[in-house]
């Protein structure tokens, strides 16, 4: 190192910077007013695959050119990392830093961006490593915190406090005993007369109001003992563990979410399409989309297990926007059956969203965290235009809520606790009525337990009908 780098550097660490997660101003000012739109926001000091990064982000509405720039430790025998000539983040735009070889980040450090000049424009420190990120939460702007998810180069994913069940507290078996058996998994309603449910065994039922608030079997056109249900061609049962329909109902097929073939023990992640019209009591699925190969690697036990689907008409209304940061434009993906499907993903309870081609082909756009350690199922409730992720026993039932944010992602909004009538059963499945379904501002809700307990496999409870 130059005795210029070396007096630059000593200089630098002299700068009495008070960090932003003690919530107290830089001592350094910024140069200009649109360099001080220029954040740190997230920090990985414990390595991925990459090794340590700082991720820096515009938060103002002009564009910045960052050519020079650079990220230093708390080290002042390091020479800062350099961000490349010609880079200009634009409003809202990203930049990732990856600090290593150039040093690395200890459990005990800090994070110091630099102007090309050398000036201290934002600094944040940390005392032990992150479970997962040390990330501004809200993003761009708030104070650092343990993020819920590391998100490289996207919009920080922020715990959000754990709150009641947003409904009432009872909650009562709504199946007959022993009727549907262990393994029931993923629900879906179509209206408020039918209610499907997916079973691991490989099976698909059609389920009907009972007369006292549950539900049993469809004794119409083959459906009293439900359906079995085939990959294309007829052969193998897939491990049925999720179910959605579009919004033009059974009538465009009911979809299956599956991880793989029930009698083997390689992953088969896959969305599958069944013409449910006919009083066949076998199933074979009209078409599969096999996203294994555009998913991570997951045990063959640990994939699809949630799926709903969300209409274009709510994405355009809330401006969503893809994972390549472009507005979501309907009119882009012809065929494709009016929205979007979302998969959640049992081990780690990611959440992906895939607009499906009526003639097999897919196109991945948009990737989140639930911040569940695993989601069991999801539901798009129209009404307020919130998508839930729930998980079972793993997570003693809690549930997520996400919308749509201003930026044009799916963003956390809540998590609740299940209701105290509900027992801590293994529910890998849940449904939320129409809101037509409402009186006193409740409706019901519907819990799937694969375990069977008591002999039941339904739970069905309420929930506020205005978020409240």
């Amino acid at each position: 190192m130059s005795l210029h780098s070396r007096a630059r550097l000593a200089a630098l660490t002299a700068l009495p910077v008070l960090t932003v997660a003690l919530g107290l101003p830089l001592l350094t000012q910024p140069a200009g007013a649109a360099t001080s739109d220029v954040h740190i926001n997230e920090v990985e000091s414990n390595g991925d695959s990459a090794g340590d990064w700082v991720e820096i982000l515009n938060t103002g509405t002009a564009a910045v050119d960052v050519s020079g720039w650079g990220i230093v430790d708390d080290d002042s025998s390091h020479s800062p990392v350099r961000i490349p000539s010609g880079t200009v983040l634009q409003p809202g735009g990203y930049r990732v830093v990856t600090v290593e070889p150039g040093f690395g980040l200890g459990a005990a450090d800090e994070a110091r961006l630099l102007t090309a000049s050398g000036t201290v424009v934002d600094a944040t420190s940390w005392s032990a490593h992150a479970s997962t990120t040390w990330g501004r939460c809200p993003n761009g702007t708030g104070a650092f915190a343990t993020t819920s998810a590391a998100t490289k180069g996207a919009a920080n994913r922020c715990p959000v406090p754990t709150q009641a069940w947003p409904g009432g507290s009872t909650v009562v078996t709504a199946d007959g005993a022993n009727v549907l058996g262990s393994d029931l998994s993923g629900l879906a309603f179509q209206g408020s007369g039918t209610l499907w449910a997916a079973q691991n065994s490989g099976r698909l039922w059609r389920l009907v109001p009972n007369g006292s608030g549950g539900w049993k079997p469809d004794t119409t056109s083959g459906w009293t003992s439900g359906k079995s249900v085939r990959f294309p061609g007829g052969s193998g049962a897939p491990d049925a563990e999720a179910v959605a329909l579009t919004d033009a109902g059974a009538s465009a097929g009911v979809f299956v979410g599956s991880e793989r073939d029930g009698s083997s023990s390689t992953s088969r992640l896959s969305v599958l399409r069944y013409d449910v019209s006919g009083s066949t009591t076998s199933l074979t699925a009209t078409r599969e989309w096999n996203l294994t190969a555009d998913l991570p690697s997951v045990s063959s036990n640990g994939g699809i297990e949630a799926l709903t689907f969300v209409p274009d008409a709510a994405l355009t209304a809330a401006g969503f926007r893809t994972g390549a940061g472009t507005a979501y434009d309907p009119a882009g993906y012809p065929a494709h059956f009016g929205g979007i499907f979302l998969v959640g993903i049992e081990t780690g309870g990611a959440v992906h969203g895939y607009v499906l081609n009526e003639a097999g082909g897919f196109t991945r756009v948009t990737s989140f965290a639930s911040g569940l350690a695993g989601v069991m199922d999801l539901e798009w409730e129209p009404a307020l235009a919130t998508l839930w992720a729930v998980c079972d026993d793993t997570c003693s039932g809690k549930a997520a809520t996400f919308g749509i944010t201003t930026g044009g992602s799916f963003t956390a909004k809540a998590v609740h606790d299940r209701p105290s009538g509900l027992p801590d059963y293994n529910d890998e499945g849940f449904a939320i009525a129409p809101q037509s379904e409402c009186v006193s501002d409740r409706k019901p809700v519907v819990w799937a337990d694969d375990g069977n307990d008591g002999g039941h496999a339904l739970r069905t409870g309420t929930v506020s009908c205005s978020g409240r």
